[in-house]
């Protein structure tokens, strides 16, 4: 029984260890890449873009770019035009993550958490509350994209409540995100420290804290039932 615990929980505990790790790794080589060629990105056209938002969307499906720091270079350079390619991007990228989880895993992980009676009744109470729970997480500016992508595909959550609570989420710290970039007068700067505005500080306070709030008040009205 342990082996088969093991086999089962290795794959997606490695693939947690995986995408919070290679976020930070592809970052840091994307943002040597940006500073060095700002000037040459600045000149991209709407074609340009789209080809670098198309790339994106595999990027951010693979744990390789997180979508805030995106949010950040889109938003210096392209300004509030952003937001569609950033809203169509994230969309994107949690449907592929979404889709490759079920085509690998075939809702094995979701089987081996059911065979104990107590986990199986705490899933089925989240999942009735599964919207709120997949929007407050998205919310919260600190929780990485990708983990929690990977957790709502592997815990059986609907599509269409990982989509539409994964883009509500996502709509604030986009536009925060956007703003930031927007008020940088450098992108050095920007990218080497984003939350260095106050304002940028208290609104990511308030989206922390209303994302540690909601989703403390959703699990355990769940929980009490």
């Amino acid at each position: 029984m342990k082996v088969n615990q093991f086999k089962v929980l290795s794959g997606p505990a490695l693939a947690g260890i995986v995408l919070s790790v290679a976020p930070l790794l592809f970052s840091s080589a994307l943002t040597y890449l940006t500073l060095s060629n700002e000037s040459l990105i600045a000149q991209f056209n709407g074609w340009e873009w789209l080809v670098v938002t198309i790339a994106c969307c595999f990027t951010s499906a693979f744990a390789l770019t997180p979508p805030t720091f995106l949010a950040l270079i889109f938003g210096y350079f392209l300004g509030w035009n952003s937001l569609l390619p950033l809203f169509a991007l994230n969309m994107i990228c949690i449907l592929l993550v979404n889709r490759m989880v079920h085509w690998f895993d075939q809702d094995r992980f979701v089987r081996f958490i059911e065979q104990n009676p107590k986990a199986r009744n705490v899933l089925e109470r989240i999942r009735d509350q599964e919207l709120k729970v997949i929007f407050y997480t998205k919310l919260s500016p600190v929780l990485p994209f990708a983990v929690t992508n990977l957790v709502f595909a592997l815990s059986g959550a609907r599509l269409r409540n990982i989509l539409l609570g994964g883009f509500l989420g996502m709509i604030p710290r986009t536009l925060v995100a956007v703003w930031t970039a927007q008020q940088a007068k450098e992108i050095r700067t920007l990218v080497e420290n984003p939350n260095a505005g106050s304002w940028t500080q208290i609104a990511i306070g308030v989206l922390l804290l209303a994302s540690v709030v909601g989703l403390f008040s959703v699990l355990n009205r769940v929980l009490k039932r």
